[in-house]
């Protein structure tokens, strides 16, 4: 297993900066995602990673070597593509042993009649033969091996992809959203095999995708994206529930956040749409941006009015979107069945955010850290000191 490490990478087309600086170290054997919305330049990071493309300024190191300036043929990385790009004449064999033979046979020894004379040529044969034999085993396509990319499903195709990456015993595989190609069954299928190869296979794993559901899913660890910049990189709870900007929270999460203005008054007690709640802002004053997930939100008595627009039962919960009464905020709130049923009205509703979950941001969009009401007490008033009596017999 091999780390990566990537220092102050930057990168241009025309006048055009993709990447501003990025620096990230994936420790060996994680499975680290790269997330962001198209454009943002994750795949271009990838492929800097894997040699394909040269960074103007910054530094690769792998393994501890720094690749810099080596040719994607000496990185010891194997990258698998959104299209699988077989060969289409050649068998799934014969497809995943493909590099082991450019690699390890000559030319005169690859020569469909010619090769069979030279010595040791038989040898070298049989020992692909196995260690294609063990990729395919392990990724339960070894009853393909006789037939040819048309034959095969999407999902089949993939494997083949990985095994023909397996084979080379790359020190990291680099993977360019494999499963974006193929249906939302299959995807979600698939996302739990690649996890699982991950852990038999152990080698350090750098996913690009733009669907949050894999990188939550699949990852030790993620880095958002936007704009050529590294947002947050961190593991998947602290990005979801403590993210560093409002851009990130926003990107992270489905159903996604609901952003509603907020206010820090007096001593930082914040106001949610002009109604108290719980929450303190020791180091803010003025207009904030306050936000909370659906599944954060509760039915309450007193609390933010919502007039409610549309309603989705899903089964195992219910979706109500709907609007603020006070200036028309989009809202949607994440609800148990049951409790949407106790619901005394299918109209209007109040709300509540629970205690400790609700996010703050600034006018920056930079993350503004809360804490309760009693806590803030606490920390104005602190405890008296405690004077210990001396005792006599």
């Amino acid at each position: 297993m091999a780390g990566i490490s990537l220092d102050g990478i930057e990168k241009a087309f025309g006048e055009t900066r993709v990447l501003k600086g990025v620096s990230l170290a994936f420790d060996p054997g994680a499975f680290v995602s790269l997330v962001g919305p198209s454009g943002c330049g994750k795949t271009t990071l990838l492929r800097i990673i894997a040699g394909l493309e040269s960074a103007d300024r910054g530094r690769v190191v792998i393994g501890g070597a720094d690749v810099t300036g080596r040719r994607a043929a000496d990185r010891a990385v194997a990258m698998v593509f959104q299209n699988d790009a077989h060969y289409p004449h050649m068998t799934v064999e014969q497809n995943i042993a493909l590099p082991l033979v450019m690699r390890r046979l000559s030319a005169m020894e690859r020569a469909p009649f010619l090769g069979r004379l030279v010595s040791g040529t038989g040898e070298r044969r049989a020992a692909i033969r196995r260690e294609v034999e063990e990729a395919a085993k392990l990724l339960s396509i070894d009853h393909l091996m006789a037939r040819r990319p048309g034959q095969l499903s999407g999902g089949q195709r993939q494997r083949v992809a990985l095994g023909r990456a397996i084979v080379r015993h790359p020190r990291a595989f680099l993977m360019d959203e494999p499963l974006s190609n193929l249906d939302a069954a299959l995807r979600h299928d698939m996302r739990r095999e690649l996890v699982d190869l991950h852990r038999r296979v152990g080698v350090t794993t750098v996913y690009v995708t733009h669907d949050q559901a894999e990188a939550m899913t699949m990852s030790d660890r993620v880095a958002v994206m936007l704009g050529g910049v590294v947002l947050q990189f961190g593991t998947p709870r602290e990005i979801y529930e403590q993210p560093s900007t409002i851009d990130v929270a926003k990107f992270i999460g489905s159903p996604r956040i609901n952003i509603l203005p907020g206010e820090a008054g007096a001593e930082g007690r914040i106001s949610l749409a002009g109604q108290a709640t719980d929450e303190v802002a020791p180091r803010a004053a003025g207009p904030l941006q306050l936000g909370i997930r659906p599944e954060h939100l509760a039915l309450a008595t007193e609390g933010l009015a919502v007039t409610v627009r549309h309603v989705e039962f899903l089964g195992a919960e219910v979706l109500v979107y709907g609007q603020t009464q006070t200036d028309g905020t989009p809202l949607i709130i994440r609800l148990d069945p049951a409790a949407w049923e106790a619901a005394p009205s299918r109209e209007t509703v109040r709300v509540a955010p629970l205690a400790g979950r609700l996010l703050a941001f600034d006018a920056g969009g930079h993350r503004v850290g809360l804490i309760s009401a009693a806590a803030a007490r606490q920390v104005q008033e602190p405890a008296q000191p405690v004077v210990r009596v001396p005792r006599y017999v």
